[in-house]
């Protein structure tokens, strides 16, 4: 049974959803990063049983937690601690609020990431690609696909290249650009030297801006880079992502692919994706690739990975063929 003291913020998220029941942990969770599911759902598996009280008083800080982020946003910290001082007492609301704190932490360029992603692209056109790379890694994705359109092509890969190889930035380079950034943009900054970068940022990036994008800048990676290229084009579509598909792409795919790879993918698939699998399947396919997964056994994490991966291979040269669409941000984003 877990106990209530020592609860680490992962555990009391883990209990918070237990406590919420199914189907309202399921609405929490859809509204989470992979990672964050993941990591909470594996926690939740290895609770065995909560008590009452400590249901009780993991609900009781999240409403806190909850009723003082209203108050912080309706009149700032000063307004939050003096009501929470006369309703909790002044040790009570100082614990509080320096959650709140920590949890509100802003990242470095966060004034950047209110600016309008077309002027800010304008702002930074001139600017090294080093610069520029190290801006959009501090971005939202979204806002920095925006910008990474708006450059020019031969600009595009130097920048891409640079955030995949992106790891972490020196306490002193942020605050250098921070410091010209907040001058020009007469902006606020808090700093915070978060990790920035990397293969998952410039996939976040790619997977939201347009097809031509794309192209460009993995055509002019591969030739500079071709592993890192491989790499990129690896995450940009994962097996789980089938679920952005629609019907008539799925049934494409299902023609294309070895039904042995189906079956060991299925291994280690959401209950979601191998819902539309078989949906997409006749009856009579259905059982059979039933009958195979049952039939299989055992399988080596790294053999079902491996299969998954070649029906990612078969789906992007569906989509790169124009037979297919996978869904994704931009100006195609909009199917027709």
């Amino acid at each position: 049974m877990v106990q209530t003291k020592q609860l680490s913020g992962l555990e009391k998220a883990a209990i918070f959803l237990i406590s919420l029941g199914p189907e309202m942990s399921s609405l929490v969770l859809k509204q989470m990063p992979q990672e964050e599911i993941e990591r909470i759902t594996y926690q939740i598996a290895n609770i065995s049983s909560v008590s009452l009280e400590t249901k009780q008083k993991v609900m009781q800080e999240f409403l806190e937690l909850s009723e003082a982020q209203q108050y912080l946003l309706q009149g700032g910290i000063k307004y939050a601690r003096e009501v929470l001082e006369k309703t909790l007492g002044a040790s009570k609301a100082n614990k509080i609020i320096k959650k709140l704190v920590e949890a509100t932490k802003l990242r470095p360029f966060e004034m950047v990431r209110k600016a309008d992603p077309v002027q800010l692209a304008n702002f930074i056109y001139n600017e090294h690609p080093q610069t520029i790379a190290l801006i959009l890694a501090y971005l939202e994705p979204e806002q920095a696909a925006i910008v990474l359109n708006s450059l020019p092509q031969e600009v595009q890969a130097q920048v891409a290249k640079r955030i995949a190889l992106m790891e972490r930035a020196s306490p002193e380079t942020l605050k250098e650009l921070e410091s010209i950034l907040e001058e020009r943009l007469s902006a606020l900054v808090q700093q915070d030297f978060d990790k920035a970068g990397g293969v998952k940022s410039l996939v976040d990036i790619l997977n939201r801006a347009d097809r031509g994008t794309e192209k460009t800048i993995l055509e002019s990676l591969e030739q500079d880079d071709p592993e890192l290229t491989e790499e990129i084009r690896k995450r940009m579509f994962v097996f789980e992502d089938i679920l952005t598909l629609d019907d008539n792409s799925i049934r494409r795919v299902l023609r294309e692919i070895d039904l042995k790879d189906l079956a060991l993918a299925l291994k280690a698939a959401s209950d979601e994706v191998a819902e539309r699998i078989y949906r997409n399947l006749s009856k009579r396919a259905g059982e059979m690739l039933r009958e195979d997964i049952e039939y299989m056994g055992p399988a080596r994490l790294r053999d079902v990975e491996e299969a998954q991966q070649r029906i990612v291979q078969v789906i992007r040269r569906l989509d790169e063929a124009g037979e297919i669409i996978i869904a994704r941000g931009g100006e195609d984003a909009v199917v027709v």
